[in-house]
């Protein structure tokens, strides 16, 4: 695995959340990841929210609600995500696409029920939350200002040994 999962860790309480709020299609035309670098979620209108804020900046993993990453269909919308060092993204669900593109990328697409999520929401009020993903375990540990919670989650054997591999490229060129 090249990537870290886990730690400092921003909220998005919105389902829905899409692809052209990820990174806005007019930002398509950049021929490397690097450059989308600076719009990420930049059109994303959500009470409290500032895409050019501190919580994006240190993020590592985003926690929303439900269908995220819907919308048109575009690795550019995975890859943003990475180039700001964001490899961990908890759902209730995504959109298929998006979820694929994920893994593809050897990054983690968790889902959780909204019972789960709703437990992870509420620790916001203990503090800044820190996550951990144990992938060969299959678990995300959340922890703020001395209070945890831990939750299980599944993942296919094949997209967790892309995630293990750091990515389609990288399991193919292993196997073939």
């Amino acid at each position: 695995m090249k990537k870290v999962f886990g730690g400092a860790t921003l909220f998005l309480d919105r389902s829905d959340i899409n692809t052209d709020e990820i990174i806005p299609a007019k930002y398509l035309t950049e021929v490397t990841k690097e450059a989308l670098k600076p719009y990420c979620l930049e059109d994303l209108k959500l009470d409290g929210f500032d895409p050019k804020g501190e919580p994006l900046k240190k993020a590592t993993v985003v926690v929303s609600r439900a269908n995220f990453g819907c919308g048109s269909s575009r690795e550019h919308a995975p890859w943003v995500f990475e180039v700001n060092d964001i490899h961990t993204i908890i759902a209730e669900s995504y959109a298929r696409i998006f979820r694929q593109n994920m893994f593809n990328g050897g990054m983690l697409a968790i889902e959780l029920p909204k019972a789960d999520l709703d437990k992870l929401f509420a620790l916001q009020q203990a503090g800044e939350v820190s996550i951990a993903v144990d992938l060969p375990q299959q678990t995300v540990s959340a922890t703020a200002g001395g209070k945890s919670e831990t939750f299980r989650f599944e993942i296919s054997p094949f997209d967790k040994a892309l995630v293990e591999a750091g990515g389609w490229v990288e399991f193919a060129d292993a196997r073939y």
